[in-house]
């Protein structure tokens, strides 16, 4: 074989195989019709609210090529609406606007689905939590409540949202197992919604709170409550400017509940693409950041592959802390 006929069989074979991988590559994928974001809740949540913001987006920039609609399913701790997307493996039309209790609710039992059953897509934020007590309380700061709880765990009775094992509970739990405190033996008190949590404290019916940042903003400015940590990476700002951080306090801890997209199963490297394309201009959105620094959140979006190692080590990191509490199934 000479060396002219070598290079020209070598180059058609070349020719020849990249023929064949264009050829099998998946065309690029976009949706064909209306797409639904689903809700595992009733109108009016956070979830909701979320995913209404999102839509309206969605729609008003135009990032999709057919229309987008919310569709609420609420029921079953979100059983109902996560089994409804389930049925549609493999269809990009069709998300879900999830939360970390798609985790918690099944490491507690509550659900038997797992986010292992979905194709994760996106986090587009993170709402971290205070812990705040009145403003008149002895509890200065959370080296106080760190002091009194090594002590005695039992000793303040604090109000976790309307779920024991949901989020502020698990929040206020990380928190204080971080900083060595048993917490199986902690006073915790579950109020119906995060409102009945603020008249509790104001009322001096519980010891501390813990809720969302924005929970207790209000409150704050009006000079009715005292943050006594917050569980984000450093200060945040306007009302919340002056409410230390858990790391300033010496305990080396971030807490978040994020809200995020999920699939069905089974999507193929070009839907997956396309979505991670539309959320990554959705939150470089001008209107989204407003939404973001209205609510207090963190814009601390991941594509589909980081989305899917958080919920990896998130799962593990929930685990952990509901083992603790004796609340894992």
């Amino acid at each position: 074989m000479t060396s002219s006929f070598a290079c020209a069989f070598c180059l058609s074979v070349l020719i020849a195989g990249f023929a064949a991988h264009v050829q099998s590559a998946p065309p690029d994928w976009k949706p064909e019709k209306n797409v639904e974001l689903i809700v595992a809740s009733g109108a009016g949540g956070g979830l909701d609210g979320t995913a209404r913001t999102v839509q309206k987006i969605l729609q008003e920039q135009k990032l999709l090529p057919t229309n987008g609609t919310v569709v609420n399913k609420p029921g079953g701790s979100g059983a109902i609406g996560y089994t409804y997307l389930r049925q549609f493996a493999g269809d990009g039309h069709y998300l879900a606007v999830t939360s970390p209790t798609l985790l918690t609710n099944h490491i507690v039992g509550r659900t038997p689905m797992n986010y292992t059953d979905f194709t994760a897509i996106a986090q587009l934020m993170s709402e971290y939590l205070v812990i705040y007590t009145r403003v008149d309380s002895p509890l200065k700061d959370g080296r106080d409540v760190i002091q009194r709880l090594r002590a005695d765990p039992g000793a303040l009775s604090v109000a976790v949202g309307s779920v024991i094992g949901g989020t502020a509970h698990i929040g206020v739990a990380a928190v204080l197992k971080a900083a060595k405190v048993d917490i199986r033996k902690l006073k915790t008190v579950a109020f119906k919604s995060g409102a009945e949590n603020v008249t509790a404290v104001l009322g001096g019916h519980v010891d501390l709170a813990v809720g969302p940042a924005g929970q207790a903003v209000a409150q704050l400015a009006a000079g009715k409550v005292r943050i006594i940590g917050i569980s984000a990476p450093q200060r945040l700002g306007g009302t919340l400017a002056a409410a230390p951080t858990w790391k300033e306090q010496g305990i080396d801890i971030v807490v978040d509940t994020w809200r995020g997209i999920v699939a069905p199963s089974g999507l193929s490297p070009s839907q997956i693409a396309f979505w991670d394309a539309v959320f990554s201009r959705l939150v470089r959105d001008e209107e989204w950041k407003s939404v973001v620094e209205k609510n207090v959140w963190g814009n601390t979006y991941r594509n589909s592959a980081a989305t899917r190692k958080m919920l990896d080590a998130e799962y593990a990191e929930l685990k952990d802390i509901l083992t603790d509490l004796a609340l894992a199934k």
